[in-house]
Parts: C-alpha cells; sequence; structure tokens
C-alpha cells in the first residue's frame, strides 16, 4: 500500500512537472485552434509616475490602443494580444528590474519603450541576452543603434533586438541648429544641459553643427534635472548677452528655467528638443511664449494617416492626451504586431518563439500613423522627419518640417 502510494505520488508530480513545463516554454507549438486562441503580451515600459508621467502615460495609452485596435481586427487570427504595463519612473535601476520581469514572463514576445535614453541602456543587453525584441517610440541617443564610436564614422549596432520608431539625436540636434541659425536668424547661444543621456548627447549635437554653421557658443553649463533653482546659471546667461538658451534636457527642468530666465530680465528663447515638446512644458513656465522645440516627425494632427488613430484615441476615452509619443507609440506597438503575424504564419500558425519574432522584424513594413514604417541595418526608424515648434498664445505650434539625410 505504501509502495503503491509514492508510486502514485512519484507519476502525479512527474505529469505535473511536464505540465509546467510545457506552459512555461513558446516552443509548446500552441496554436490558436479549436476556437480558442493563443495569448501574446506585448509589454510597455514607461515612466508613468513622476514628473514625466504626461508622456508616459501618453505611450502607455497608445499602445493599449493599438493592441486593441489588433484585437479587434483580429489582424492575427488565433492570436489575441494583451498588454502588460510597467512604471520605470525614468530611473535606469527600476527599467533593468522591469527588462527582467518582462523576459520571466515567456508570453512577452515584444516590448515598447522606454522612454527615456539612459533608462533603455540598462535594458539593452538583457534583452538582447533573452532575444526579446524592444522597440522605443522615443529614444534619441544615437549610441544606442549605432554604438559608442559613432562620432567618428564607426558605426555598429550593439544590440540586434533594439528598434525605434524616433530618429535619432544626431539628426534632430542638426535639425535644430539649421532652424535656430537660419530660420530664426539666431547667431549667438548659451548651451546647458542635464548631464543624462538624452541631454548631453543632444547638446553635443546642437553644438556640431551650430558652429559648423558659424554659429557662436558664448557659454556652456551644466544643470541638475531635479533642481528648480536656476538663479545661479541664469546670471551667467545674462552676463554673455546671448540671444537664445539651448537645452538639452526634459521639461520638468526646462519650463523653470524659461522663466526664470524671463523673470530675471533675460528676453530670450530657449529651445529644446522633443523632451521638452509637452503641454506640460507651457504648464510650467507662465513666461514660455516664443520658446522652441524640435521632436521627430510630423506634427500628428496634420498627417492623413493620422487621423483614423486621433478619432480611435477620443473614442477610447483615454483621461491624458497622446503627447509627443503617441504617434509613434502605435506604430512600435504595431511593428511588434507585424512581427509576430509574420512569424505566425511561417510557423504553422503556431505562436512563434522569440528567436522568430526577432527574425520577422527585418521584414517588417506598413503604412502607420507616422507614415511608412521600416527600420533600418541599425534598428533605426527610416522615417526621418523632423519638425520645429515654437509656443504661439499658450500652445505649441509647428513652424516647420523636413525629412533630414542621415
Amino acid at each position: 500500500m505504501r509502495q503503491r502510494s509514492l508510486i502514485a505520488i512519484t507519476a502525479a508530480l512527474a505529469a505535473g512537472a511536464l505540465t509546467l513545463t510545457a506552459c512555461g516554454s513558446r516552443d509548446d507549438g500552441k496554436s490558436g485552434g479549436d476556437g480558442e486562441n493563443a495569448t501574446v503580451v506585448i509589454g510597455v515600459d514607461a515612466p508613468l509616475t513622476g514628473d514625466l508621467s504626461a508622456l508616459g502615460l501618453g505611450i502607455k495609452n497608445s499602445a493599449d490602443l493599438a493592441v486593441k485596435t489588433a484585437n479587434k481586427e483580429k489582424v492575427v487570427d488565433g492570436i489575441t494580444f494583451k498588454l502588460e504595463a510597467k512604471d520605470d519612473q525614468a530611473q535606469p535601476s527600476v527599467g533593468q528590474a522591469n527588462a527582467q520581469s518582462f523576459i520571466n514572463n515567456k508570453d512577452v514576445l515584444g516590448v515598447v519603450g522606454p522612454l527615456n535614453s539612459s533608462v533603455a541602456q540598462s535594458m539593452q543587453k538583457p534583452f538582447n541576452d533573452a532575444n526579446l525584441v524592444q522597440v522605443s517610440p522615443a529614444n534619441t541617443g544615437t549610441e544606442l543603434t549605432q554604438g559608442d564610436d559613432w562620432k567618428s564614422g564607426k558605426k555598429v549596432r550593439p544590440f540586434k533586438t533594439y528598434f525605434r520608431t524616433a530618429t535619432t539625436d544626431a539628426i534632430q540636434g542638426a535639425f535644430a541648429a539649421n532652424f535656430l541659425f537660419n530660420t530664426a536668424k539666431i547667431k549667438e547661444v548659451y548651451l546647458i544641459d542635464d548631464q543624462k543621456t538624452y541631454g548631453a548627447g543632444l547638446a553635443a549635437s546642437f553644438k556640431e553643427t551650430f558652429t559648423k554653421l558659424g554659429g557662436k557658443i558664448v557659454g556652456t553649463d551644466h544643470v541638475n534635472p531635479e533642481e528648480r533653482d536656476f538663479n545661479a546659471v541664469v546670471t551667467k546667461v545674462k552676463k554673455t548677452k546671448a540671444k537664445a538658451v539651448y537645452y538639452g534636457g526634459e521639461y520638468p527642468a526646462a519650463g523653470p528655467l524659461s522663466q526664470q530666465l524671463k523673470d530675471a530680465g533675460a528676453k530670450i528663447p530657449l529651445m529644446g528638443g522633443d523632451g521638452i515638446f509637452s503641454a506640460d512644458f507651457i504648464k510650467l513656465n507662465k513666461k514660455a511664449e516664443g520658446d522652441l522645440a524640435t521632436s521627430v516627425g510630423a506634427p500628428t494632427e496634420k498627417l492623413d494617416s493620422a487621423k483614423e488613430f486621433i478619432a480611435n484615441y477620443k473614442a477610447g476615452g483615454y483621461k491624458e492626451d497622446y503627447e509627443a509619443y503617441g504617434a509613434g507609440t502605435y506604430d512600435a506597438t504595431w511593428s511588434i504586431i507585424q512581427a509576430v503575424k509574420i512569424a505566425y504564419e511561417k510557423n504553422d500558425n503556431k505562436v512563434p518563439n522569440r528567436q522568430q519574432v526577432l527574425e520577422a522584424m527585418s521584414e517588417v513594413k506598413f503604412s502607420g500613423v507616422t507614415g511608412e514604417v521600416s527600420f533600418d541595418e541599425f534598428g533605426d526608424t527610416t522615417n526621418t522627419m523632423m519638425t520645429a515648434y515654437q509656443v504661439e498664445g499658450g500652445a505649441w505650434k509647428d513652424k516647420h518640417s523636413e525629412a533630414v539625410k542621415p
């Protein structure tokens, strides 16, 4: 009796172990047949709380809309997509922990995000080691796709799993410098950055092109983006009689910096990149009128390709605006959905594994919200459209759009 019980228990445990192994693997050949859809999870990583949450929530909501649309339209017949969003708080260490959590969930076949280039740096290697596709709608740090030596012309893709629908700071910084020098006719600029990956990289790119054009950098400085008292650097700016400030960083610090400049009597515009292109920049800055920003892509509201996205977003009842990265996020999410579709069909209509989805990314090409979506050999978007904006009447108004040559 005891022996039989032990045999029975052993057999039951073995069966349970086999069941757990099958459930935890994407190599189980699971398909959507027999009237049941298989579930594929798409992760989202962004700052959902804190100072940058306006942008982060726009990313989350836009990814959610893409997933809901794919399910409604049965884009991959046999698969139901599910969104899993995590808050990285704009902190690299949190982003890295989130990355590992996504990796541990075998149902996750792709991740959208993050917002910050510094956070992306902490996530790239873990995702690469796990063959898990990552597509950011917002990262612009050039080194993320082209390596640390890209400035010397030695471009090497560091991580095969990393893609983005936002163009690089090499393009954005050059576009901003050209606009300020040639269109705004401003020749003397004080350069400030927040010493973070995104801000420092963008400022360096701006400086390189601006000085080549004949512009003069009359002073440089760094600020702590966590601070809100910038009177010391404002005093330095005033002494140089700069005609504008170029700030490499994000809106939580850029807004107060701009207002303190004007309060101190420096009636000059502050210009920044897509990190300040947010309605919250204006909310934080009572004297934002005349300030400038560049952002990736053409204005969403003016794109015929974005009309359906805008209408569906409004109908979706999201409390927050889709903000600067909504359209790019939708396309980033859709690129993962398309890769899953390609891999699924090649795998005899069985749920693919992460390696198969990664391989399918090279074939992804579609007409998206932002226009034609595809990726080059570095994982960079082939869409290099940039737009310059200026605050007029308390709102951002687009002034000039241009497809910039890499």
